[in-house]
């Protein structure tokens, strides 16, 4: 991965601020290997809403240091419970980043989702903090071209969290090496090489927050479970095989066969967490009663809505915006009564980071 020497810094100090969203992935990753690399590759949309606010302000130290300096603040108070997480994020992209030992830091960050909402901010907060600190970099005297500046950002934000390198594009985005992708890579993220139809340019995903606790069995723990899976090649398989097909459906705009690839996938995910060893099951019975009411009510009045589900309870429901009134009705009528507090988040596909 592309890294800068520096014999000189062309500035002592400064401040860069960008956010970061979210991301959904449509074709999922459940097993990773080597250090933070998908064992297959995983399509998403990249969210515009749920976003990550990060600033750094940046200034080299007096003397030389081996220890990272670094404060953390989320929205405005000090985070200590999250210092040992950027330590060993600065610590897995010293070798990258050089400077990081030079310089002392001082991150500010927040959410403009609710930090409780049970909505991960990992892959949004990544994100947002690998940009800025490639952009440190450029202002310190790198050359990096602004592809090579995404590239590598993408490439530090997956050492910090697998599935933060998909949230610096949009509005879909490809993590794996697969053969029908150009450009694909396990190490980083990249922007479909094709156009999508139409109609997925402005896809909504309401996010129905069916739990908001924290989930009994971490990602982490259950993407580890994948090594001694007994379905595991199969699923791998699967994955990329759901990824080539869905890819040219995206390019075609074919609703029925992105509704079918999109739920199978969901499933198949918690499937896979439900045959590990040791089971699990993170979904709720409020879940599957929303799953039922999406089924009932795309049969019912034809509409082209369906649903996806990350490695949790919540409930994303995806749709085509010129169908949005109707959908947002049947959700306040009939789902909202699932969610806690019957609270739940609007978005739309976007397009990636944003300087501030």
């Amino acid at each position: 991965m592309l890294r800068t020497e520096f014999s000189s810094y062309t500035t002592e100090k400064g401040k860069v601020s960008y956010s970061a969203p979210s991301n959904i992935a449509l074709v999922k990753y459940w097993g990773k290997h080597g250090v933070q690399l998908p064992q297959n590759a995983s399509l998403s949309f990249t969210l515009s809403n749920c976003k990550t606010i990060t600033s750094i302000a940046y200034e080299k130290k007096s003397s030389a240091s081996d220890n990272f300096e670094f404060q953390f603040f989320f929205e405005g108070q000090p985070k200590p419970s999250f210092e040992l997480k950027i330590n060993t994020f600065f610590e897995r992209i010293s070798e990258f980043c050089p400077f990081l030992k030079d310089f002392s830091f001082k991150i500010d960050s927040e959410n403009t989702f609710p930090h409780s909402s049970g909505i991960a901010s990992s892959a949004s907060g990544m994100a947002a903090m690998a940009q800025c600190l490639v952009q440190i970099e450029v202002a310190l005297g790198s050359t990096l071209t602004l592809e090579e500046q995404l590239q590598k950002a993408s490439f530090l934000a997956r050492l910090g969290s697998g599935s933060a390198c998909r949230s610096l594009e949009g509005p879909v985005t490809v993590w794996g090496a697969h053969p029908e992708v150009e450009g694909s890579s396990d190490e980083f993220a990249v922007k479909i090489p094709f156009q999508v139809h139409e109609i997925f340019e402005d896809f909504q995903d309401t996010i129905l927050l069916v739990d908001k606790g924290e989930k009994q069995v971490s990602s982490t723990v259950g993407h580890n479970l994948m090594h001694e899976h007994p379905f595991a090649s199969q699923r791998f398989e699967q994955a990329n095989g759901n990824l080539a097909e869905l890819a040219e459906v995206m390019q075609k705009g074919n609703l029925e066969r992105f509704i079918h690839i999109v739920e199978s996938e969901a499933l198949t995910l918690h499937s896979m967490m439900m045959t590990s060893s040791p089971y699990f099951i993170l979904m709720k019975p409020e879940t599957l009663e929303v799953i039922n009411h999406i089924w009932e009510f795309r049969k019912e009045n034809n509409i082209p809505v369906c649903f996806t589900l990350d490695a949790g309870a919540n409930v994303h429901v995806l749709y085509p915006k010129s169908f949005k009134d109707e959908v947002l009705t049947f959700i306040n009528s009939e789902l909202a009564g699932y969610c806690q507090n019957k609270q739940y988040i609007c978005d739309v596909v976007g397009t990636g980071i944003q300087k501030l």
